[in-house]
């Protein structure tokens, strides 16, 4: 029972057939099973401490790098009808290939003379402003008359009453020589009286200074007459030259507003001529937006607009052309936490839709159908549902991308990190912590040592 003695006796015992041993031994399966169990707790124990490389992941799709390549909707410039199609669906098409044409609606532009008829009223227009500036320029010339004439006129005014100033200063000089005579007449006819009175002159020579007393008295009458007379005609010479430049101001005042209002005129003229010259040119540019084409090099994708003789309006889309050759670039968009882990160069692992694949995050180097990519750039703002959008390019020392991609393709996309234990991802990820971002911070931080000894050696 305690199976102590050296002469054992399991080896003759057929165990298999004792119900009893049966039941207290224990079974071959669950040793098998307790030994699988055992190895596979291993391997897990194992396998928590491979490196598990850490990664910030996104979904998002294919496009362009350059705006310019992605697929863009061609637009009507103007409201039209459809007249013909020169192309279909899938085609390939040069910069420059007409694609559809378009003939006029509006009832403005339907005339067929329409630019002649513009042309001409440009050039009546032109002939009506230089009439004006010709008349502008005559009554300049008669402005300019009319102030030589009042010029001489006044200077012939002025020496009147210069003439008539020098009339009465020689008048007033007569005037007091006369009434120096008048006096000496007057006291010449005093003393004669009182001589005759006393016997001393006969009556001849009093009546002989009586009349020169009576003929000094007239000369002094005779002077005041002509002083008055002189002083008269210099207020009508003053008179005379005032009206002279009242008249000439009259006619000047009257051309420079006839001039002024030629300007004016010229200037509402030559406004109406930049209107039509407007219209007219861009009449000439208008006909060129009949004819719709290919804005680049590309592949028709689909006719928003079909038919002949449909109408469109002002810049509704007609056809969706995708340019040929495009730089192609993945856009994934990520969670705002991760945006601070990710920066221009780091490496990107990228699943496209639709292209076979085995992935393995963590393990970039065991996933299959993958294809290796480097951001380019990091949106500043966020695009949609605050996930920020990044742009990807391909790998130039990895795999180069299938040809076969087309743009719009959903994609899958994870940004490698850092390189930690399979059992720290896991705990991080129960604990909901970001991920580990050391091996970010240490190339920030040599980049920043390199910029600032840059700065020093400058």
């Amino acid at each position: 029972m305690l199976n102590i003695s050296p002469h054992s006796v399991e080896e003759h015992l057929k165990k298999e057939k004792l119900y009893s041993i049966r039941l207290v031994s224990t079974p071959r399966t669950g040793r098998i099973v307790t030994w699988w169990l055992l190895g596979i707790l291993l391997l897990l124990v194992l396998l928590m401490f491979v490196p598990w490389q850490q990664n910030v992941d996104g979904a998002g799709q294919l496009t362009a790098l350059s705006p310019e390549e992605r697929p863009q909707t061609i637009q009507s410039p103007i409201a039209g009808r459809i007249d013909r199609w020169f192309v279909q669906e899938g085609q390939y098409v040069k910069k420059g290939d007409t694609i559809v044409l378009l003939s006029e609606i509006k009832e403005k532009f339907l005339d067929p003379d329409l630019l002649p008829r513009l042309q001409e009223q440009v050039a009546a227009k032109g002939g009506v402003i230089q009439s004006s500036i010709d008349k502008a320029n005559a009554l300049g010339s008669q402005i300019d008359a009319l102030n030589s004439g009042l010029r001489l006129k006044l200077q012939q005014a002025q020496n009147k009453v210069i003439q008539a100033r020098l009339k009465v200063r020689s008048d007033s000089t007569d005037l007091v020589a006369e009434i120096q005579n008048y006096a000496i007449a007057d006291t010449q006819l005093t003393l004669g009286r009182n001589m005759y009175n006393k016997g001393l002159i006969s009556m001849v020579e009093f009546q002989r200074r009586q009349e020169k007393f009576q003929n000094m008295s007239a000369k002094l009458i005779s002077q005041e007459n002509k002083l008055l007379d002189s002083k008269n005609s210099l207020l009508n010479a003053q008179i005379e030259l005032n009206a002279i430049r009242a008249e000439y101001m009259e006619k000047t005042s009257k051309a420079e507003s006839d001039r002024s209002a030629t300007l004016a005129y010229v200037a509402e003229a030559e406004g109406d001529l930049a209107k039509l010259e407007n219209e007219y040119s861009s009449m000439l540019v208008r006909n060129t937006f009949y004819t719709i084409r290919a804005p680049q090099d590309g592949y028709i994708v689909k006719a928003v607009r079909v038919g002949i003789g449909e109408n469109i309006k002002e810049g509704e889309p007609i056809i969706t052309i995708m340019p040929a050759n495009p730089k192609m670039a993945v856009e994934i968009f990520v969670r705002a936490m991760d945006v601070p882990l990710l920066r221009i160069g780091s490496k990107v692992r990228i699943q496209f839709d639709g292209w076979p694949a085995i992935v393995f995050s963590g393990w970039p180097n065991v996933s299959v159908g993958t294809f290796g990519g480097i951001v380019n750039n990091i949106d500043a703002v966020e695009s949609v549902n605050g996930r920020f959008r990044v742009l990807v390019v391909p790998d130039p020392s990895d795999e180069p991308w299938p040809a076969q991609l087309r743009m719009g393709s959903s994609v899958y996309g994870w940004t490698m990190l850092d390189n930690v234990p399979i059992w720290f991802e896991i705990w991080r990820q129960l604990n909901g912590f970001p991920p580990n971002m050391m091996k970010d911070e240490n190339i920030r931080e040599k980049d920043a040592g390199a910029k600032k000894s840059d700065k020093e050696e400058k």
